[in-house]
């Protein structure tokens, strides 16, 4: 077998796992959170967002410290915010009933916006990067301290306006027990974390055969992969009519994905990790601020029509910032 294919199939292999495990976790995580009561809302944005997140955070820490290719983790992260939003449009393409942003809760403005906020601040430091403007503290940048705070101060903020929100959106019932909840949610864990230490070898394997960039693998291949999990979980919300935790597991991933760089940032000893990459990587960050920004203007103005009977004009944008930077990183990537 020649080694192009090998990896090709290595590749796909971590892709099918990953996706298979996210599913199972996903399930488990809205077994868990629906036997607290909580709203779709709440676990579509905090629980099943988190847990969908796992394969980039276990994939990212594995890339800056195992396989050190940083360019991989903080591609993955971006390159995953990207891939998420582009999902959105997918949603509203699919859903045939009503228009997306017409039907989704009035709070997911909220999470939208400070998304716009955290990934305007990552695409922000990266550029001042270039530049050696951003301070340290050791080897960690007090950029990846500001955006754990921010990230504190979002929950914070996401939590108050679910409160005030409260019994509005009632969860289903699930017929899982709790042991069997936390049983299978940590098996599945488990299997995410195997693959996640697994794909930056088979990312950095990749870039050397097809003569690709790690950034360029990153953002594109390695962040199609590790959000197989809220692809898979979307589509099952849309099947149940649950939009809220659908858009609330997109836009609540992105969060925490910003939060996985600043984790990869402390697990990076070599030095603060925004000064070790490429600055291709700003063109993804604003580029996901970008799509962020217009899924809060969709969620205000709350579009009725569709484009040629396909989808809103908010979601062709999407589409459109998605791939215009899927032909970016290919440009810089050969």
């Amino acid at each position: 077998m020649s080694p192009l294919l090998l990896i090709w199939l290595k590749f796909a292999a971590c892709v099918c796992v990953i996706g298979v495990a996210g599913v199972r976790l996903s399930r488990y995580g809205d077994a868990l959170a629906t036997l607290t009561g909580l709203s779709r809302n709440w676990i579509g944005l905090i629980l099943v967002a988190t847990v969908t997140s796992l394969p980039e955070l276990v994939t990212g820490l594995s890339a800056v410290t195992v396989a050190a290719a940083p360019d991989i983790a903080v591609g993955d992260v971006l390159g995953s915010c990207v891939f998420n939003l582009a999902i959105l449009a997918l949603i509203d393409l699919v859903y045939r009933e009503k228009v997306m942003y017409c039907v989704a809760a009035s709070e997911h403005v909220l999470s939208a916006g400070f998304g716009v906020i955290l990934l305007g601040g990552v695409a922000l430091v990266l550029l001042l990067a270039t530049q050696g403007q951003i301070p340290t503290i050791g080897h960690v940048s007090l950029a990846s301290v500001a955006i754990l705070g921010l990230y504190l101060v979002a929950m914070r903020a996401l939590y108050k306006a679910e409160q005030r929100h409260a019994g509005s959106h009632v969860a289903a019932r699930s017929e899982m027990t709790l042991k069997a909840a936390l049983w299978g949610y940590g098996v599945a864990s488990a299997v995410i974390v195997g693959a996640g230490i697994w794909l930056p070898f088979i990312g950095v394997e990749l870039a050397r055969i097809m003569g690709w960039s790690n950034s360029f693998v990153g953002t594109l291949l390695v962040a199609f992969a590790t959000s197989v999990p809220e692809l898979a979980t979307t589509w099952g919300a849309l099947r149940i009519g649950a939009v809220d935790m659908a858009l609330g597991n997109l836009l609540g991933s992105n969060l925490f994905d910003v939060v996985i760089l600043a984790l990869d940032d402390f697990a990076y000893l070599p030095g603060a990790i925004y000064q070790q990459v490429s600055p291709i990587h700003a063109a993804t960050a604003i580029t996901a601020c970008m799509m962020s920004g217009a899924v809060v203007v969709a969620l205000a103005y709350r579009p009725v029509s569709r484009v040629w009977h396909t989808a809103s004009w908010a979601s062709l944008s999407l589409l459109a910032m998605y791939l215009l930077n899927a032909v970016i990183q290919y440009r810089h990537g050969l």
